[in-house]
């Protein structure tokens, strides 16, 4: 298969949510030796911290799970974005809305909220941490985690079986 299947986490300022999802998910396609099949991206909806790394407290929490949130930088949602993944899934309602009134008509099917592929949360969003603590970060820790594993068997399921 030379067409790899792309996917975009997207949250307000791409520095704690869709980092985080985007570090969990890369490391879970490399687990199921899925890494050249799968391309893995994140982006926010807002422009406020372009170029920056992931919040450290982010970071922290993710490498105590054995996730690498190092390398990544904070970049801003484009439309071009849309009809270029083939799943654009924000962390939370306002995101969503964004995202669906930034997609290009014809391209609003990719969109998605995480949360909708996990399998045991009652949540439908992923709740943003920054004005928290370190709780607050385990917590979405474990969300994205659990949303993780049904986006993979979801994306196993529709794409490589």
């Amino acid at each position: 298969m030379s067409y790899k299947i792309r996917i975009l986490f997207v949250c307000m300022g791409n520095i704690c949510r869709s980092p985080t999802a985007h570090g969990v998910f890369r490391k879970m396609i490399e687990l199921a030796d899925l890494a050249h099949l799968v391309e893995i991206d994140s982006a926010g909806t807002h422009s406020y911290h372009i170029g920056k790394e992931p919040d450290p407290r982010a970071g922290q929490v993710a490498q105590l799970r054995g996730y690498d949130l190092s390398d990544l930088q904070a970049r801003r949602v484009t439309a071009q974005d849309c009809e270029q993944f083939d799943y654009v899934i924000a962390m939370d309602a306002e995101n969503l809305m964004m995202l669906q009134e930034l997609c290009p008509e014809g391209h609003e099917h990719k969109l998605h909220l995480l949360l909708d592929f996990s399998a045991d949360s009652a949540l439908r969003e992923v709740p943003d941490p920054y004005y928290g603590g370190k709780r607050g970060f385990e917590k979405v820790l474990g969300l994205v985690e659990g949303a993780s594993t049904g986006l993979l068997q979801h994306i196993v399921r529709e794409h490589f079986s």
